[in-house]
């Protein structure tokens, strides 16, 4: 049986349905902050760097496809000048308004890994740095979780936790290897009393490094997403 060539439409459409198939799985995300609390918050993104939102405003903004250790957050208690220099009490980040990299504690993150595996993102609310604001997070597909913290922690915050406008973790605070899952308690890291306090507070978010049963979620790569303060 002799060799058969395929004419030049049949590798035209071979090559595109190859292409198509490629990018479904590199689809970047598109991120919607919107400020409902009853006060002025600072969002920030990394990447997306950052915007002064007062009650009912949003901002938009993409992240490419591929991207992993995204976070949004919001900071609070922040003076700017022109240049866009200044300080917040709780999320600040360098003194910039328009944020290069991430943010100090305390702050209740969310974080996603987008195309992370087998075309799905990944993503979650974090304490692990403690709480500043109550924020909620809900992807463009249905058929992913909404997911929210949406407790007021800092009026119940421990008082030895407890700072301006925020409330630090356990590891943020003291900085031991039991709290923050490192030396010895790397590979064998138990829930502490602090941890199960913000747990118990917000049982979708992780509560200490370790928490990752019950706080990481995924979605169909190609979802946009939602984030909510006071959500």
């Amino acid at each position: 049986m002799g060799g058969r060539t395929l004419s030049a439409s049949v590798w035209i459409t071979v090559t595109l349905l190859a292409v198509n198939v490629y990018l479904q799985g590199v689809e970047g995300s598109t991120m919607t902050v919107k400020n409902q609390c009853s006060y002025t918050v600072w969002a920030a993104g990394s990447p997306g760097g950052g915007k002064q939102l007062g009650q009912g405003e949003t901002w938009t903004f993409d992240v490419p496809a591929g991207t992993t250790g995204a976070r949004i957050w919001g900071r609070t208690g922040c003076s700017f000048d022109a240049a866009g220099q200044g300080s917040c009490t709780t999320g600040d980040c360098g003194g910039l308004l328009n944020c290069q990299g991430y943010g100090s504690v305390p702050a209740t993150l969310f974080e996603i890994a987008l195309n992370q595996y087998q075309n799905q993102d990944f993503y979650d609310i974090s304490l692990v740095d403690g709480f500043n604001l109550p924020l909620s997070v809900t992807p463009s597909n249905t058929a992913c979780k909404v997911i929210g913290c949406t407790s007021d922690i800092n009026a119940v915050c421990p008082a030895e936790l407890k700072v301006t406008d925020g409330c630090k973790s356990a590891c943020a605070e003291f900085n031991t290897p039991q709290y923050c899952c490192t030396g010895d308690y790397l590979n064998n890291c138990n829930p502490t009393n602090y941890s199960e306090f913000f747990k118990k507070q917000c049982p979708q978010a992780y509560s200490y490094a370790k928490d990752d049963a019950t706080s990481t979620f995924t979605c169909p790569s190609g979802a946009n997403y939602n984030v909510v303060f006071c959500g």
